[in-house]
């Protein structure tokens, strides 16, 4: 008998429950998950790419669900990437970093916050990283940095466009200095991509904040986002507190950012593949009405604007 089968057999609300009596834990172990109307079963969520049906919040997902989304279920191939040495700096707090990131592993499966996949979209090859919000928030380390730099390099040597789903709350403290470089060299990979002509596209998911958006996030040819994600740099309450006014609502919301121009596109879950193979094509000059010079940019910009449409 699972958790909420016990609360349903003592007579407590099933919604009630679900707030006060469950832990993380326990509902990450259960049938149910929780959204605007209160439980919901994980196997209706996941029949809708875990998009709700109702309120269209676009829940949280791991790296190989969104894989599975983009080019198939299991149709792409995972890379093992390089793991530089744990707890270069020996830090502790209430608990060790050498602990948290075994916990992260065992909890994820993954070796490190970022995976990275080769697949295809619309019949073309794309290199793509994904990352895990329940390995340490996402945050960004040296070996999550170099997860992002072997994508790149497999990129460039295969002459594929780079596609990254970008999600976490920044550097990661445990790490400091060595955690923060990791802008840089992602930034200067990037710029490698960009150089050979190859297409760096960002998928912005929630959240997204702080030195990812401050970097790798923040740098693409095209930057689609999906509905209500957080995209951010400091939180609401730090910028309330520095500038000393009233912030609008929703201001960091991937809807207000797209008006303020940070981002181009919206784009549902389940359009995503479709989106981003179209963009791909136009990209690339795989679109039969873009091929010629003489219409390069005015067919470009067309093509562009219909995607938006």
């Amino acid at each position: 008998m699972n958790w909420i089968t016990k609360i349903i057999k003592a007579g407590e609300k099933i919604k009630t429950a679900i707030h006060k009596r469950a832990s993380k834990e326990d509902i990450a172990n259960s049938d149910w998950t929780s959204c605007c109307k209160g439980p919901i079963l994980k196997k209706d969520l996941e029949k809708n790419l875990w998009v709700c049906p109702d309120c269209n919040k676009h829940h949280r997902i791991k790296p190989n669900q969104r894989f599975d989304i983009l080019f198939g279920k299991n149709n792409y191939e995972i890379f093992r990437t390089p793991i530089p040495k744990d707890d270069p700096l020996e830090w502790s707090d209430s608990k060790s970093y050498k602990d948290r990131l075994k916990s992260a592993r065992k909890k994820t499966g993954l070796n490190c916050g970022m995976m990275v996949v080769a697949g295809s979209i619309n019949n073309i090859k794309v290199t793509a990283v994904a990352s895990d919000f329940d390995f340490l928030g996402a945050s960004m380390a040296a070996a999550e940095g170099e997860a992002f730099l072997y994508g790149i390099q497999y990129a460039i040597e295969n002459n594929t466009p780079f596609l990254c789903i970008s999600a976490g709350g920044g550097m990661r403290m445990m790490e400091s200095l060595i955690s923060l470089s990791q802008m840089t060299r992602t930034t200067l990979a990037i710029n490698d991509l960009k150089a050979k002509n190859l297409p760096y596209v960002v998928c912005i998911t929630d959240p997204t904040a702080g030195g990812i958006t401050a970097s790798y996030a923040m740098l693409g040819d095209i930057h689609i986002a999906e509905p209500g994600a957080l995209i951010a740099f400091a939180g609401a309450r730090v910028i309330q507190g520095t500038v000393k006014e009233e912030l609008p609502e929703g201001f960091q919301k991937s809807e207000y950012v797209e008006k303020t121009g940070f981002i181009d596109l919206i784009v549902e879950r389940k359009k995503l593949s479709e989106k981003i193979g179209t963009l791909l094509s136009i990209l690339l000059k795989k679109n039969s009405a873009i091929s010629t010079d003489e219409n390069e940019i005015t067919q470009d910009t067309q093509s562009l604007s219909k995607v938006a449409s």
